[in-house]
């Protein structure tokens, strides 16, 4: 994730996606060219990941970023092999402690 969204770095899609990779975010087709395509127009976008925890084939990360205005992530991939083979994104508006009911952070 930081070689590819924050270094722009498009090899990284060879070393660690594989086909047939299965995209859940609804702003994202499915396969490897879709990330080709997009990694490159990113405009702010920075990985910076809270949490990240594992269980089986499945890894979770909460990040920032991507949308307009700051916001908290949870990606979930699924992975083959070493290698992610499927994703599923659930983004978030950041909202500030103060402006939040509860008074706790977000992530």
């Amino acid at each position: 994730m930081r070689e590819l969204f924050g270094d722009k770095d498009l090899t990284a899609i060879d070393r660690y996606w594989a086909e047939p990779y299965v995209q859940h975010s609804p702003r994202m087709p499915n396969g490897l060219d879709a990330l080709r395509e997009v990694v490159p127009g990113l405009k702010g976008f920075s990985w910076e990941p809270q949490r990240i925890a594992a269980q089986g084939d499945l890894v979770f990360s909460i990040v920032h970023g991507w949308g307009p205005g700051p916001a908290a992530i949870v990606d979930i991939f699924r992975l083959d092999g070493g290698r992610i083979v499927e994703h599923w994104d659930v983004v978030q508006e950041m909202v500030s402690p103060e402006e939040s009911v509860n008074g706790n952070p977000m992530v």
